[in-house]
């Protein structure tokens, strides 16, 4: 199939989908869940797995993600998080943890052939989407597993992997962390522009959630394709939080072409949450540093999980109501426009925290609801759903065949 053909297709299948809706009386959520494509671009399911092992081709009450629940909430294409800590940097073992859990979500699909499907090209998605699969696409959460290799990009790439966050919650090789005060590199470091250049050239989406504001920007100049933020909520909401994008790199990504998506975690749209986010990665940066000192001086390791749970403990999250969501969308529509929005939940990454109406993957009606109810037609919903995110994945795919 030629570059023009597939291009053609991809964008006739969003248009016939849109202007079906556009020609019909407004449908009801579910039906709207069923009709549209809906992709989630971020889903912490590996990591949940490697940590407890689950069958997610059956009901999983202890998950946010199942299949019967993403079946139930008309969910399409799930972007599975590939994430590796700071942790298991230091440690080295950021790279094996990486390839163990792309393992696992082969082993799903194996397992459950009928259910998913792995999708690695927008293309492919009326070809994989029969008999009611859920495709899944692996996303890489922090770029510490491409360790100071540039052919680690490639690599990880014919395993699947089309998006990378470039860094998490510590400053690593590629670029600073909006989490971490050291700014080591003041935006990305050396080979981290030549890490965004080779993701270019490959058509991997670059990903700037969890940047900082200077790496972002760096991003931004550097590359040659609309990039994405895969799993953010606006600074707008919560003052002072980096981690969430402001308006100013908002409408930069937009007029680049690209499209943020909107986490649901309490943490990211919840003002207080954000500033015990905030504080928590803070004191994450520290133990971080006195383990590696730790490492090197061959003493016992801060136990983190014991931390993270105390912390936690400590910190409770708030109720909060779906229309804090629906909030964040009407704030981001008027800023950058209905074709820079999409969804990128944060499901199963944010240990429960999320708001009422949004629990799980089976909710995404529920949240089309609200924007039904706030004046958005199917048209546009199905935009938001996933119409903007393949156009956008759409596009960068193309700027690789094109190099």
């Amino acid at each position: 199939m030629n570059k023009q053909l597939s291009i053609t297709i991809v964008i006739a299948l969003l248009l016939n989908t849109a202007s079906t809706l556009a020609n019909s009386t407004t449908l009801t959520a579910k039906q709207l869940a069923k009709k549209a494509i809906i992709v989630d671009t971020h889903i912490d399911a590996p990591s949940k797995l490697l940590a407890e092992w689950g069958d997610l081709g059956s009901t999983s009450p202890s998950r946010e993600f199942d299949y019967p629940s993403a079946y139930s909430g008309g969910l399409n294409v799930a972007f599975m998080s590939i994430y590796t800590s700071a942790s298991d940097d230091q440690q080295g073992k950021a790279k094996q943890i990486a390839h163990t859990q792309i393992d696992s979500i082969e082993a799903l699909i194996a397992r459950h052939p009928n259910k998913f499907g792995l999708l690695s090209s927008p293309k492919d998605i009326e070809r994989l989407k029969t008999e009611n699969r859920v495709l899944l696409a692996l996303g890489m959460e922090n770029g510490a597993p491409i360790e100071d290799d540039i052919n680690q990009v490639g690599k990880f790439f014919k395993r699947g992997v089309r998006y990378i966050t470039l860094a998490h919650s510590a400053s690593n090789r590629i670029s600073d962390s909006s989490y971490d005060p050291r700014r080591q590199w003041n935006g990305l470091s050396p080979f981290g522009k030549k890490v965004v250049s080779e993701m270019n050239r490959l058509g991997m989406i670059v990903d700037v959630s969890h940047l900082s504001d200077k790496a972002v920007k760096d991003v931004l100049l550097l590359s040659k394709v609309p990039v994405i933020a895969s799993h953010s909520a606006f600074r707008h909401f919560t003052p002072g939080f980096e981690r969430n994008i402001s308006d100013e790199l908002a409408r930069a990504i937009a007029a680049k072409g690209g499209v943020i998506q909107i986490s649901f975690g309490i943490p990211f749209i919840n003002r207080k949450s954000a500033d015990d986010l905030q504080a928590f990665f803070k004191e994450k940066a520290a133990i971080a540093k006195q383990n590696q000192a730790a490492i090197v001086s061959g003493t016992e390791l801060i136990d983190e999980q014991s931390f993270d749970k105390n912390w936690w403990d400590k910190h409770p999250m708030p109720v909060t109501p779906i229309d804090a969501v629906l909030n964040q969308f009407d704030y981001a529509i008027k800023l950058v426009g209905i074709d820079h929005v999409g969804i990128g939940s944060d499901f199963d990454g944010v240990q429960g925290a999320l708001p009422e109406g949004l629990k799980s993957v089976a909710d995404y009606p529920n949240l089309i609801v609200g924007l039904q109810t706030r004046g958005y037609s199917d048209e546009q919903i199905t935009k938001l759903l996933g119409g903007n995110f393949l156009r956008v994945w759409t596009e960068i795919e193309s700027g690789a065949e094109k190099s």
